[in-house]
């Protein structure tokens, strides 16, 4: 089955678009999204193949929302259906696979989508990772979603109700749960070192002992420090 996902502020058009996919063989609706934060989420989480996308979100742009996708995966085919045909070419530079204009056609979305079966290779598996874990986090903060390649992140860190994620050369600030990003995290490299810190196991410079049951942790390349119980230094050293 070739994975769709739907991202349109109206709910009802949703739904008809929704049945009008599905009635195409080999397609099924994975999510079904009204705005650009839960497109994202969404779109990280079910990885699928195609996203009809609207261009107002509400007064979200569905063009940024489409920009931010193909970031994640370049390979995603992303079809805009609006009812705004003066952003086709604002569309186009996104590499969108095509361009419907409301009020959809029956005829006319199962013509773009036996295109996109006809061109689908089993092989072809929107950046599958191994294990199974993203590439990139999603970072949410306040004003803006920031993309950040979990290869650069050495350490996470709760306190007073805020989380930053750190790496070699920044700083994001969210209000997501460690426990949320730790879901996210290959538990072969990234460990939960303290209630309060994640911390990427390769980035362990040194281990000082702080007090009876805590260990201070420092890492490479950076100042930032963070905490390690006596239980997750055992099971760190194998003792």
């Amino acid at each position: 089955m070739i994975k769709v996902m739907i991202v349109e502020d109206d709910e009802q058009i949703r739904i008809i678009l929704g049945k009008m996919i599905e009635r195409n063989e080999g397609f099924g609706v994975v999510a079904s999204c009204g705005d650009f934060a839960s497109a994202i989420s969404s779109f990280i989480s079910l990885r699928p193949e195609v996203v009809f996308m609207d261009i107002d979100l509400g007064g979200e742009s569905g063009l940024d929302c489409a920009k931010a996708i193909t970031e994640l995966a370049p390979k995603v085919k992303i079809v805009f259906a609006t009812a705004h045909s003066e952003y086709m070419a604002n569309a186009f530079e996104i590499y969108a696979f095509d361009y419907l204009v409301k009020p959809f056609d029956m005829e006319r979305i199962g013509k773009t989508l036996a295109r996109i079966k006809a061109m689908q290779e089993p092989t072809d598996q929107i950046e599958k990772s191994a294990g199974a874990h993203d590439e990139k986090l999603i970072i949410k903060g306040k004003e803006e979603i920031n993309f950040v390649d979990i290869k650069d992140i050495i350490m996470i860190e709760r306190t007073d109700g805020v989380t930053r994620i750190v790496t070699d050369t920044d700083v994001y600030l969210t209000s997501q749960s460690l426990s949320a990003l730790e879901e996210k995290l290959d538990p072969g490299k990234f460990m939960r070192c303290h209630k309060s810190y994640i911390i990427r196991k390769n980035a362990i410079r040194k281990l000082e002992v702080y007090g009876r049951w805590t260990y201070v942790v420092k890492l490479k390349g950076s100042e930032e420090t963070a905490l390690m119980t006596a239980e997750k230094y055992k099971e760190l050293v194998g003792t």
